[in-house]
């Protein structure tokens, strides 16, 4: 068992929460930052400090005696309707945590960020990390505060702190225990019967939430200082995501395939649908053209440094339905 404790915001998360149990699989010592008392987390059996990562004498007292700080919380938003929060959030939180960090004696920090922080290129080549983030080159809050807290972070590395950047791209797998996971909130709807159409465009990366887990354990640990890494899976089309559920179920996939235009069309009854019923959004205007852009984004880079090897679309698609349907919305 290693003594040395690593403390993870966010723990209340789908990667908090993931992160959490693998760390305690391995017979860490964890302590858990949260906003607010979950009692979901209590089966860990790890001390819960809790707190808002924008009150800097919070922060440290949560990381008091840290070796390794995991900075996972954050705030996404797809609507466009909360951007100084995201702000607040992403990137103030962020400063503190660093601040705290380096106030603690921390040795290592990992830090959440998204590939959704970056550029992407037209030419459909593969992506690679960048030298330097640029909240210039995205259009969107939620891209620009992740873009300007990583390069906070990045700066931020020196001898008595080790900063590393990771970027997971579209999560998905087991343990969303919240249902707050959009897409396992799609997959929750093809499931029910309630998603009967596919999608004639678009593609996107996903990765599994276990897979991430790893590879920020693996970040702290073998990481270098000052760098970011990408921590994405396998890139498939929409349709193909669909028909593999369909595959997975037994079922036939969808006959009809709807186009970009026609979904847009109907983007405000959608939204209307899904605020009714109180699900997390699916289907945005931010997330149709989302699709639609370069996104082979290689993990070349962490599998060298990080010996990271990710599970293909289809076992994690596979290992979440069976996960949805043993634990229902």
């Amino acid at each position: 068992m290693n003594n040395s404790l690593s403390v993870i915001t966010g723990a209340n998360g789908y990667i908090g929460y993931s992160l959490v149990k693998e760390l305690i699989s391995r017979g860490e010592r964890v302590r858990l930052s949260m906003r607010k008392d979950r009692p979901e987390l209590a089966a860990f059996g790890c001390e819960q400090c809790l707190g808002d990562i924008n009150d800097y004498d919070y922060l440290l007292r949560a990381f008091e005696g840290a070796e390794t700080v995991y900075h996972v919380a954050g705030m996404i938003d797809i609507t466009g309707t909360k951007d100084d929060l995201v702000w607040k959030v992403n990137y103030d939180g962020t400063v503190n945590v660093v601040n705290a960090c380096k106030a603690c004696g921390v040795k290592n920090l990992v830090f959440v960020s998204s590939v959704d922080c970056i550029k992407v290129t037209d030419d459909m080549h593969p992506i690679r990390e960048v030298d330097h983030f640029d909240t210039d080159a995205v259009s969107d809050a939620y891209g620009k505060s992740k873009a300007a807290a990583s390069q906070f972070v990045i700066d931020s590395n020196c001898d008595k702190l080790k900063t590393v950047v990771i970027q997971p791209s579209c999560v998905i797998g087991p343990d969303d225990i919240y249902h707050n996971n959009s897409v396992c909130t799609m997959i929750n709807l093809y499931e029910k019967g309630l998603f009967i159409v596919s999608l004639d465009f678009g593609a996107y990366n996903f990765v599994d939430v276990r897979d991430v887990a790893e590879g920020m354990i693996a970040a702290a640990e073998k990481g270098r200082g000052g760098q970011a890494y990408f921590l994405c899976g396998e890139t498939i089309t929409i349709d193909k995501f669909i028909s593999t559920l369909a595959k997975i179920n037994g079922r036939h996939p969808p006959v009809i395939k709807m186009g970009k235009k026609t979904l847009l069309h109907l983007c405000p009854e959608i939204a209307l649908f899904f605020k009714t019923m109180k699900w997390p959004p699916v289907l945005t205007e931010f997330s149709i053209n989302k699709v639609c852009e370069n996104c082979d984004f290689s993990y070349e880079k962490a599998a060298k440094e990080l010996d990271y090897n990710p599970r293909s679309a289809e076992d994690s698609l596979r290992d979440t339905v069976a996960w949805l349907k043993e634990n229902p919305a």
